[in-house]
């Protein structure tokens, strides 16, 4: 009490003093037990180095004193609180314990303890505990009823090991029998008397002389040649794992050794029918036979159904493990749930959906050096099994076999080959091994350590079959040898993978089945095509075709196209002649204006499309990621459309990918297209016919060459003779049109048709060209012969002269270049293409179907979507992102339809007189 109350009182003055609290610092050296020196011990309650008392030094843990050899300790509460005394001259010696001192008739230790010779255990005490003055050395009686030797302290005789009784019936191993990891084996027979104890280390390009190998091999293989035994025999098993189950016949190393044992052991049995499996021996090959590892992995099926659906449900993969430790010891049958082959840390439920059936899995990570050495101080081994029920719910296990990619057969990488005739099939893997890199000392930090680096599990369906069968699975594992620099700075990437594969033999017949009946049948389609096309040009060459929509488009862009105004004059009015000075009667001029309004609605129709492009795409999007619609790429079992944020997401296919994608895109402009022309169009608004009607009461007919001999017509001639009325007028038209009080639309009298396709004559072309080559010369080198004005007028006297041309050609004017209408044949309209060549006449086909936006967008809605399909799906198959694609989906849809609207522009103003700034 008055101790602590003078430390309470010092205390509470040294807070009082100014500056005292401001001074004291936390700040402590570094120190370990080992850094002290040979007369100072660790204090483990200061941190610091204290020195030892007289005749004293520190201990072998360094954390307290222990007396000089030669003194005897008096007391000993720990630390530097010990007290020594020197033995005197005729007792030198002190006891085990330290306390007292004796005499030692045989000598002293270097820590001046008794010593005794080899075989003798020492004696300070008699059976009462008194001590004597002076200790014996008692010999331990290893003859016959006793075989006793002194254990490894020193202080007991113990019996001898039971190798050493049997060999020599004694407790000694003399020549010629073999001493080897504490265990005696005699010398005759054929036991390979030289072995090789080094570790395979072929990544590195070295050997190593590996401690455990080095301790246990040559003992582990005779232990389990000559008395079969099982720990053993496992340990050897293990050995020849650890060396990657290399074989080579020159060389006694581990799984030489163990072949050697397996060779030798002829009679025993084999085990379950293997004939690689020895009873006593683990199973580590499947055999060295060449093809033996196609028919291991592909000629029995697992006997067992998966299945997704119904009552017989069957989604796990029920892999179990017999596991070992380095020695050979059994440890326990366990599942492979939870991680026990995948080192890359993650959460049982994504670890454990490696084991669905059906999942693709695919994990990745690097992981600190220091880590791995941490968690896997010794290796485990693992034999894999595949467990499964039969018809009868009888448990079963099937083996699965493993591909050690590191495995060399005679000095050979034979697993590395791509046939898998020369495979030779393994059983037994481990993970990390830390063991048999150590070269010197077991318990030091060894010098190379190998892992597992990649381990892929394939499983290959059953072809031609619907049960849900597999073969058996395939363990494919590929080691890294590490050089060990320093293990906190080191890392390692790790890859655990399951994959599906199935043979598609039969698929890919069927495939070239398909393309070639395809194939041909698009070959007749295109040569029939190109017949059709080339009689539409007129020419009976064929050149070579862009694709299919740059044709297209450029064949839009670039079509002849002239509105035929049926509007005549309305009398005559006076009109002064310049330079003449005087005045003449001259027709009333025709108002332009209604060839412009048409011309501006044809440019507007020009990119009208059955869907609405910024509506696909982000409807496509919508469906894909937030829907879930993409999840059904995903290669697993589940056909949900939401997966938990927790659970495993499977990589995706691409195949799969590209199905959905492609799918949703195709059903989504579909449905567009049925809105469009089932309700948009009946009720709201259907532009195409409406273009023909306003071409009519506009007193317009269009005339369109999309070829050089084949092309359209709008017929829109008013059938009230004159389109340049006033409201009145216009009105009372529309009224007689509706109560039937006039003649109707059509080209032949009494008949609606407006719209035809028409087959020109090459005369009537020949004609056409002439007068449609002065209307454009003003683009051309001739505007460079004459001035600006005259050119114009030049281009006005021909845009008159081409009216005038083809309205006496649609009155039958011209009995040279006359033509004829008729239907088409049912084939003509399937086929796309006339039969007939139009020599004399030119053909006029009646054409309901409204074809002539076939120049148009409208008309290629096909092409167009499937074009738009093509390109998103690339991208995406291209960056795995479907806003991406999407986004630039739809700015190449506005690019493409701005040139579309551009130039096209400018072809409809150079060819009509129309000025550019009224296409709006």
């Amino acid at each position: 009490g008055a101790t602590l109350s003078a430390v309470a009182l010092t205390a509470l003055l040294l807070l009082a003093l100014p500056g005292v609290a401001q001074m004291q610092t936390f700040s402590l050296p570094f120190l370990r037990p080992e850094s002290c020196g040979q007369n100072q011990f660790f204090d483990i309650s200061a941190l610091s180095c204290v020195p030892c008392g007289a005749h004293q030094r520190r201990d072998a843990r360094g954390t307290s004193c222990v007396c000089l050899p030669g003194f005897q300790m008096i007391s000993n509460n720990g630390g530097a609180t010990i007290n020594c005394k020197k033995c005197p001259e005729n007792m030198k010696g002190v006891t085990e314990d330290g306390w007292n001192c004796i005499s030692c008739p045989h000598g002293l230790t270097a820590e001046g303890k008794c010593q005794c010779p080899t075989g003798h255990i020492l004696v300070e005490r008699d059976i009462n505990g008194t001590l004597s003055s002076q200790a014996t050395c008692t010999l331990c009686d290893g003859n016959e009823n006793s075989f006793t030797i002194a254990n490894a302290l020193g202080n007991r005789c113990v019996r001898c090991e039971p190798t050493f009784v049997n060999i020599s019936r004694s407790c000694a191993c003399s020549q010629p029998n073999i001493l080897t990891g504490g265990l005696c084996f005699s010398s005759t027979g054929s036991f390979p008397p030289r072995i090789i104890s080094t570790a395979r280390y072929g990544e590195l390009g070295m050997p190593l002389a590996s401690d455990w190998f080095a301790k246990n091999l040559q003992s582990s293989a005779a232990a389990c040649w000559v008395y079969a035994n099982l720990t053993s025999c496992q340990a050897l098993g293990n050995m020849c794992v650890m060396n990657m189950n290399s074989y080579d016949a020159a060389t006694f190393d581990a799984c030489r050794l163990f072949q050697f044992v397996f060779e030798n052991t002829a009679g025993l049995r084999t085990v379950h029918s293997v004939s690689f499996w020895k009873q006593n021996l683990p199973w580590l090959f499947y055999g060295d036979q060449p093809g033996l590892a196609p028919q291991v992995l592909s000629t029995t099926p697992l006997p067992t159904n998966f299945s997704f659906k119904g009552q017989d449900q069957n989604t796990k993969l029920n892999f179990v493990a017999m596991s070992y430790d380095v020695s050979g010891n059994f440890l326990k049958w366990q599942t492979l749930e939870g991680g026990i082959l995948q080192l890359c840390p993650d959460t049982d439920v994504r670890l454990n959906a490696a084991y669905s059936f059906g999942t693709t899995y695919q994990q990745n990570c690097e992981i600190l050096l220091s880590k791995l050495l941490t968690d896997f101080p010794t290796p485990i081994f693992y034999d894999v099994y595949l467990a499964y029920t039969d018809e009868n719910q009888q448990q079963y296990i099937w083996a699965v076999p493993v591909l050690n990619l590191n495995l060399q057969h005679n000095k050979l990488f034979v697993n590395q080959d791509s046939s898998s005739g020369k495979w030779l099939l393994t059983r037994r893997m481990f993970l990390v091994d830390a063991v048999s890199g150590r070269e010197n000392d077991l318990g030091g930090h060894p010098r190379v350590v190998r892992v597992a680096t990649q381990v892929s599990v394939s499983i290959r369906l059953v072809p031609n079959t619907k049960s849900g069968n597999i073969y058996p699975p395939l363990i494919t594992i590929a080691y890294s040898d590490i050089d060990i620099k320093d293990p906190s700075l080191q890392s390692v990437k790790i890859s655990f993978s399951v994959n599906y594969e199935m043979n598609q033999g039969g698929a890919h017949v069927q495939t070239d089945i398909a393309l070639g009946v395809l194939g041909g049948l698009a070959v007749l389609l295109s040569l029939l095509k190109t017949a059709g096309w080339k009689r539409r040009i007129g020419s009976p060459m064929v050149d070579l075709q862009a694709l299919q929509f740059l044709h297209k488009l450029i064949s839009q862009i670039t079509i002849d196209i002239f509105f035929i105004d049926w509007e005549r004059p309305k009398g005559k009015v006076l009109k002064a002649v310049e330079g003449e000075g005087g005045v003449r009667s001259a027709a009333v001029p025709v108002s332009i204006w209604r060839t412009y309004f048409v011309a501006n609605e044809w440019n507007e129709i020009q990119t009208v499309r059955k869907i609405n492009p910024l509506l696909q795409v982000l409807t496509v999007v919508f469906f894909l990621e937030v829907v879930g619609f993409k999840n059904l790429a995903l290669m697993d079992s589940s056909s949900s459309l939401t997966r938990s944020p927790t659970s495993y997401i499977a990589p995706c296919s691409r195949i799969l990918r590209y199905a959905v994608s492609a799918a949703l895109w195709l059903a989504i402009g579909i449905m567009q297209i049925m809105f469009f022309a089932g309700f948009y169009e009946r009720f709201i608004e259907d532009k195409i016919r409406q273009f023909v009607d306003l071409c009519c009461m506009s007193n317009i007919s269009v005339f369109v060459l999309s070829h050089k001999c084949f092309g359209y017509y709008i017929h829109g001639r008013s059938v009230h003779g004159h389109a340049d009325t006033n409201m009145e007028e216009m009105n009372m038209n529309l009224k007689r049109e509706a109560e039937n009080l006039c003649s109707q639309r059509g080209l032949v009298p009494n008949t609606d048709g407006q719209t035809f396709q028409i087959a020109i004559s090459s005369q009537m072309r020949q004609h056409y060209d002439r007068i449609h080559e002065s209307l454009t010369r003003k683009n051309g080198p001739a505007r460079l012969l004459s001035s600006s004005g005259s050119t114009f007028e030049q281009s006005i006297k021909a845009y008159h002269a081409m009216n005038k041309f083809l309205g006496s050609f649609i009155d039958h004017v011209h009995k040279e270049m006359d033509y004829f209408i008729k239907d088409k044949l049912l084939f003509e309209r399937v086929l796309g293409m006339e039969f007939m060549e139009p020599v004399g006449k030119s053909i006029f086909y009646n054409d309901e179907a409204y074809s002539f936006s076939s120049v148009l967008y409208y008309g290629n809605e096909a092409t167009l979507l499937i074009f738009d399909l093509l390109f998103f799906c690339v991208v995406d198959l291209a960056c795995q992102n479907f806003v991406l694609a999407a986004f630039l989906t739809y700015l190449q849809q506005e690019i493409f339809r701005f040139i579309r609207n551009t130039v096209g522009q400018r072809n409809l103003a150079s060819k009509t007189l129309v000025d550019q700034r009224f296409l709006i």
